[in-house]
């Protein structure tokens, strides 16, 4: 078989087994079992690609996902995050759009402890939604920021989406971490701005409200108390790669432990709540190494059968260049968005760009930046757009077709921020040079 019927073969196999209702992960296995037995020799290839399968698990470097999910549960289940959005709340005075700035200060910083994008839009969405509302706040300004701000999650040390890429693709674990912080901050900046300038123009988006008059140490006291410490663990995660002192691993072993001395510090740190947290990491987790084993086993045999090969041969005879290639990958990316899921993107994806994006010479931290932010993209896409429905779920009343609209213009913002990304890489360069010197 030529590569391009291998490679019609097998995808052609994933997409109609997800058609029949299989969910991706075991879509992708069975696909893996056909193309194994086909290409591999037969008996031998399959039990080949069971002893991948093991292999591509029992690495180290895969720790900081349950970690890092781990991390966020705690945050969640303990209610330490509620108290620190609520402490943003009392640290921001009168400005046009004060409920949706909390929404982007709030969400930004607790994307720094979790990592969790439904578990940003949830508790924003629930939070401040229904405050938003009774101010008078049109939804183009109430959910639109919380959808946003959702999505920055996935940037943000730490993510666990960033590790899942680097596990799939093969870039450095954490140089992707690192390189995506300033991205995210750049994003965060400019929704802050975007809402400042949208409600001075139309002030009727948000209307004003008398807030309750408190001193400075009013207002500083609970940022302090409840906002600064566990700004440490993201000093601690991070600062302890930078500094070369820990590993990516080791450093999500110290967040975690620090997420545990901050909760039990704040007295929320209960029985019920840890357990309750274990279990929705176990959950996440063992559901994330099975995706992980699916796309790796997918791309030996993509590798293996030429398929790969083939495809990026005939990609480089069309005469395009980098630039192009890159768009047109990151295009079919925003395309796949508006109809899977951000993980099955990933599977189907990686092993068809990453060797593409390494003959063209790019570098692969960047490459996985731009990912991410496209990612980050497709999570408010419809008509599948996860963080919609979430943001749906949070305010049952609003139309979807008004959520959508919200949301558009800061979609326009990342893929902006991606374009500037494009055109001057080393935005996103500049802080793993730093841990290279």
């Amino acid at each position: 078989m030529v590569w391009y019927e291998i490679l019609l073969l097998l995808l052609g196999l994933l997409v109609g087994f997800m058609a029949i209702g299989l969910p991706v992960v075991f879509a992708f296995f069975a696909a893996n079992l056909v193309g194994a037995y086909v290409f591999m020799g037969g008996d031998n290839g399959v039990l080949q690609l069971v002893r991948n399968a093991v292999d591509s698990v029992q690495s180290f470097a895969l720790l900081p996902i349950p970690l890092f999910i781990l991390m966020g549960e705690i945050m969640f289940h303990t209610g330490v995050a509620s108290r620190a959005i609520d402490a943003v709340d009392k640290l921001i005075a009168r400005v046009p759009g004060r409920l949706s700035l909390v929404a982007i200060v709030g969400g930004t910083l607790f994307s720094s402890l979790s990592g969790s994008t439904i578990a940003n839009t949830a508790m924003l969405g629930s939070t401040l939604l229904p405050e938003m509302y009774a101010r008078g706040y049109k939804p183009s300004i109430a959910i639109g920021p919380i959808v946003a701000v959702g999505g920055i999650a996935m940037l943000i040390p730490p993510s666990a989406l960033a590790v899942l890429l680097g596990s799939i693709a093969q870039i450095p674990i954490g140089e992707l971490l690192v390189a995506s912080i300033l991205p995210a901050v750049l994003l965060a900046v400019l929704f802050f701005v975007y809402v400042i300038v949208r409600c001075r123009l139309d002030p009727s988006l948000a209307p004003s409200y008398d807030v309750a008059e408190l001193s400075w140490r009013d207002r500083l006291m609970p940022f302090v108390i409840y906002v600064l410490p566990l700004s440490l663990i993201f000093v601690v995660v991070v600062g302890s790669i930078l500094g070369g002192f820990a590993t990516p691993t080791e450093s999500a072993a110290l967040g975690a432990a620090a997420t545990l001395v901050a909760a039990a510090a704040y007295r929320r740190l209960t029985w019920q709540s840890l357990l309750t947290s274990v279990r929705q990491t176990l959950r996440f987790s063992v559901m994330t190494l099975f995706i992980i084993c699916g796309s790796i086993t997918f791309s030996q045999i993509m590798a293996f059968s030429q398929a790969s090969a083939g495809l990026a041969e005939a990609i480089f005879s069309a005469g395009l260049g980098p630039t192009s290639l890159l768009v047109g990958m990151l295009v079919i990316l925003l395309f796949l968005g508006c109809f899977m899921d951000q993980v099955s993107m990933m599977m189907i994806t990686v092993p068809l760009f990453m060797p593409i994006a390494q003959q063209l010479g790019l570098d692969v931290v960047w490459f996985g930046v731009l990912m991410l932010l496209v990612l980050e993209v497709s999570l408010a896409t419809p008509p599948f757009g996860l963080l919609l429905f979430v943001a749906k779920g949070a305010s049952p009343e609003t139309e979807m077709r008004d959520i959508v609209f919200s949301v558009l213009p800061f979609v326009l913002i990342v893929l902006a921020v991606v374009a500037l990304l494009i055109v001057f890489p080393g935005i996103t360069l500049v802080l793993p040079e730093l841990i290279a010197r």
